[in-house]
């Protein structure tokens, strides 16, 4: 039999009776007892012993340890069956091997490097700046909006003070608007403090996109409810209709990231350029 098949009968033997019923999983916690063998390799119930949190069900507990049992005899499998297969030639992983820890090494350094020397810090000025170089990088893919939503009854006395409340720019009066609504409406949702999709607030209509837009009229949306009694208003403080440049201050965090990458890039550049010259001058690099 070859050393293949002898590892993976070897696996089956032992991991198929686990299989069988769920009581086998109160058997892997008797300390030192083997759960999988694949060749010489052996897995414990110490190396696995963490995987099941506590309270987990039998059937659950044991789905969990399958999963990596299946995984860990995978990869020794693979292992095993190259060892066996391939030539000493390709079995040589020395050059790679090589070149993998100078790259984890010089990654490890200029993490280090740069994390003790980067700038998170971004200015309001150095974002705006950077926005309106930048603006069609920023283009608003669907409709987006602030809003403020509710739902009532429809003969409800204070809609109108609530809509003019809504729609003032004064902050006392929209304090005062979400006072009145949440006492008198049926829902109400303040999206007036972030930038949605307008599809989102469709769904609070019941709607699609298209059907809301239609019927704003001076930043306020008004549609009917399903029940008939009941009337969706929505006011809109701002819109940008897709294919406009989205507001900076939705592109706030995006563009601070950009920022802070391209600080980060600029350090990494420079510490390859000074560890050159450097070299150069010290007589450890010569370029014939």
């Amino acid at each position: 039999m070859g050393k293949f098949a002898s590892s993976v009968l070897s696996l089956m033997v032992i991991a198929l009776p686990m299989l069988v019923s769920c009581k086998a999983v109160s058997s892997f916690f008797d300390d030192g007892k083997t759960v999988a063998v694949v060749g010489k390799h052996r897995l414990t119930v110490s190396d696995i012993a963490a995987l099941v949190p506590p309270g987990t069900s039998s059937e659950d507990s044991l789905r969990i340890v399958m999963q990596y049992i299946n995984a860990w005899a995978s990869d020794l499998v693979f292992a095993d069956i190259a060892e066996s297969q391939l030539s000493k030639q390709e079995k040589d992983v020395t050059k790679e091997l090589e070149e993998y820890r100078k790259a984890l090494l010089k990654y490890r350094y200029e993490q280090r490097y740069v994390n003790e020397r980067l700038d998170t810090a971004v200015t309001r000025e150095e974002l705006e700046a950077y926005y309106d170089s930048h603006r069609q990088d920023f283009i608003a893919a669907v409709p987006m909006l602030k809003a403020r939503f509710m739902r009532i009854s429809a003969d409800s006395p204070v809609i109108g003070t609530i809509k003019e409340n809504m729609a003032s720019e004064n902050i006392d009066a929209n304090i005062y608007a979400d006072s009145l609504a949440l006492s008198s409406a049926d829902r109400y949702t303040d999206y007036g403090d972030k930038w949605i999709p307008a599809a989102e607030l469709a769904e609070d209509f019941g709607k699609d996109t298209e059907s809301i837009l239609k019927e704003m009229r001076h930043s306020f949306i008004q549609i009917r409810d399903t029940d008939y009694d009941k009337i969706n208003i929505a006011y809109v403080s701002d819109f940008v209709p897709a294919g406009e440049p989205l507001p900076v201050e939705y592109c706030s965090e995006e563009i601070r990231g950009i920022l802070v990458g391209i600080r980060r890039h600029r350090l990494v550049t420079a510490l390859e350029r000074n560890l050159l010259e450097d070299a150069r001058a010290k007589g450890r690099l010569i370029i014939y």
